[in-house]
């Protein structure tokens, strides 16, 4: 006993050193996680006003280099509308004339698009390098001519930065309109310079089509389906997943100056701030497990010379707790210790001598209760058996009037032995299963007509389907059986309260060889979903008025000890089945003797509705 005691004072002991290292293991967690979560808060604000500023400058730079770029376009076309050449050739009116004649001056200008328009607005030649010139590209042009203020031409293919001079036969002031002269550089080279000295990403969209970019595929996709840049209108930077890799973009609206609405946004990675942030974060978790490692060893050589003498004392409480009262107490530490100890002998000396007195009066008042508490049912079991015992030694009595009497006689000596049998079984387990053999439907029938009286079953329609109720043979404790099938009826009654349709629970009955198959089906509006993985455990319920949530818990433990389960088959609204299997326990077909069957059983199927 002693040897016991010291290992789980020990194991005790190692408990309050491992609760002493798990408390300063918490701090030392609670503040590395504090200062990680502040560093990463106060890197990522720094991180994003940095990235803020450059993609300013990124857009800035752009502005500027388009600025240039429509500038020095415009010196070229304009010395290209003066050209006299060129104005005789629109004065021939002939298209193809045009068309053979203007290759020349595309040639000349050295442009990826060259077109020439009649006055009308009407395209006459177009040419464009890489691709052949189509519809699209034939509209933005009229739009081009149609509104000389704008500059971008969008053709789905590409994006052109254009300019559009007018051709007049004579002076510019004076002279007729001949048409005009279109020329237009690709937007791709501007693109590469934002991107190359900045690091930035940009890209060109129209509507949710990419039509100039330095991403990658996949990212153009993302971005093009990214709701964020449709309704950025404040140009605030905003923070974009694409591809798996964050970017923080900016966006500026070029629709004023093009054919059809186009927007700039330029990006730029958080990945290498990313690779920064998440070094410090190793730096920092690394001096928190220093700190963790320190703090372990320091906390162990403090809690061996100041707690020993008090892990001693406190284990010298716990043996006299559980009755040795010749543990040793210390004699050294502390003076606070040693004085502890001291009181401490003296009250378990006092203690010891008055507990003798008490435990055996408790002994002698234990016996007294657990007498009077049997005494009632054990003197009306003997009364019957004495008294019924004077009437058979009567000589006057019928065989009939025996009968009677002995029957009496024997169903007292049955309570008296049941009685015994439950005081042991309860002295032993608490509680126990009387098996017997049982007919599965007379089960199901009794269960029926007790939750029928229920309130909760008030206009509910019970139906119960099963066959021949002599093959429903089952060897199990039938009042378990029966309290099992009440809390799922019960439930299910329950379940279909909230409905609004007519409130219907069927219970079903399918024989096996080894098992019986009972299901519950109902039709409410089915089981919430916040309850379902947690469904048979104790105390669970939801949106019930009444009820501790023990039914389906009490259900599913007794059909485990019949051999079998509780499991929810399916629930949605309109229907709900939970099935119960249970195991027959039947040797052979003749291993028990059976009840009669009751024959109203006979019919498989039968409603009740109480209105």
């Amino acid at each position: 006993m002693t040897n016991e005691l010291v290992g789980i004072n020990e194991k005790r002991g190692i408990r309050t050193h491992i609760l002493l290292v798990v408390a300063m293991a918490l701090v030392i967690a609670v503040v590395t996680g504090s200062s990680l979560l502040l560093i990463r808060h106060r890197l990522r604000a720094e991180v994003t006003e940095e990235l803020s500023q450059d993609l300013t400058h990124s857009v800035t730079t752009f502005q500027n280099l388009q600025a240039e770029r429509v500038a020095a376009l415009e010196r070229e076309n304009s010395l290209l509308a003066q050209l006299p050449t060129l104005k005789a050739l629109m004065t021939s009116g002939d298209d193809l004339t045009i068309q053979d004649g203007a290759t020349e001056f595309w040639q000349l200008s050295g442009n990826d698009l060259f077109a020439l328009i009649d006055p009308s607005g009407r395209v006459v030649v177009v040419y464009r390098k890489n691709a052949p010139p189509d519809a699209t590209l034939v509209r933005g042009l009229q739009t081009l001519a149609a509104s000389p203020d704008k500059r971008y031409l969008i053709d789905g293919r590409g994006l052109y930065v254009c300019s559009l001079q007018p051709l007049y036969f004579g002076s510019d002031g004076d002279g007729t309109l001949l048409g005009y002269v279109v020329s237009g550089v690709s937007i791709e080279p501007t693109v590469r310079q934002i991107s190359r000295p900045t690091g930035a990403e940009a890209t060109f969209l129209s509507g949710d089509e990419v039509v100039a970019s330095t991403l990658s595929s996949s990212a153009q996709a993302s971005l093009a389906a990214e709701p964020l840049l449709s309704s950025n209108a404040t140009r605030t930077p905003s923070t974009l997943n694409l591809g798996g890799t964050r970017f923080l973009a900016d966006t500026e609206d070029l629709s004023a100056a093009a054919t059809a609405p186009l927007q700039l946004v330029v990006l730029r990675s958080f990945e290498q701030a990313d690779r920064s942030i998440n070094r410090i974060d190793r730096i920092v978790l690394s001096a928190g497990l220093l700190a963790l490692l320190l703090g372990t060893a320091l906390m162990i050589a403090l809690s061996r010379f100041v707690t020993r003498p008090l892990e001693e004392l406190s284990r010298s409480v716990i043996a006299f707790g559980v009755g040795d009262g010749a543990y040793r107490i210390p004699k050294y530490g502390t003076q606070e210790v040693r004085q502890l100890s001291t009181a401490f002998s003296g009250m378990r000396d006092e203690i010891q001598q008055k507990s003798r007195a008490l435990l055996e009066s408790e002994r002698l008042a234990t016996i007294g209760r657990m007498a009077s508490s049997v005494s009632h049912d054990l003197r009306h079991y003997l009364a019957a058996i004495y008294a019924n015992s004077e009437f058979l030694a009567s000589r006057q009595l019928s065989e009939r009037e025996r009968a009677e009497i002995f029957a009496d006689v024997s169903a007292a000596v049955h309570g008296t032995t049941d009685m015994i049998e439950s005081l042991l079984i309860f002295s032993r387990n608490g509680a126990g299963m009387r098996r017997s053999p049982e007919l599965m439907a007379t089960l199901l029938e009794r269960a029926v007509a007790v939750v029928r009286a229920h309130p909760d079953a008030e206009r509910v329609s019970l139906k119960v389907q099963y066959g021949d109720p002599a093959e429903t043979a089952i060897v199990a404790d039938g009042k378990q059986i029966e309290r099992a099938l009440c809390n799922l009826l019960l439930n299910a009654c329950q379940a279909t309260r909230p409905a609004e349709r007519e409130r219907k629970v069927r219970l079903t009955l399918e024989v096996r060889e080894t098992q019986m198959i009972i299901c519950v089906i109902d039709n409410g509006e089915g089981i919430p979903d916040a309850i379902r993985n947690s469904l048979f455990e104790p105390f669970v319920s939801e949106g019930k008025q009444k009820g501790t949530g023990l039914g389906l818990t009490l259900a599913n433990c007794i059909a485990i000890e019949h051999g079998g389960e509780v499991v929810l088959l399916k629930s949605h609204p309109g229907e709900t089945v939970f099935q119960m299997r249970l195991s027959r326990g039947l040797l052979t077909p003749d291993a028990a003797v059976l009840p009669e069957a009751n024959p109203q059983n006979q019919v498989i199927e039968h409603e009740n509705i109480r209105s």
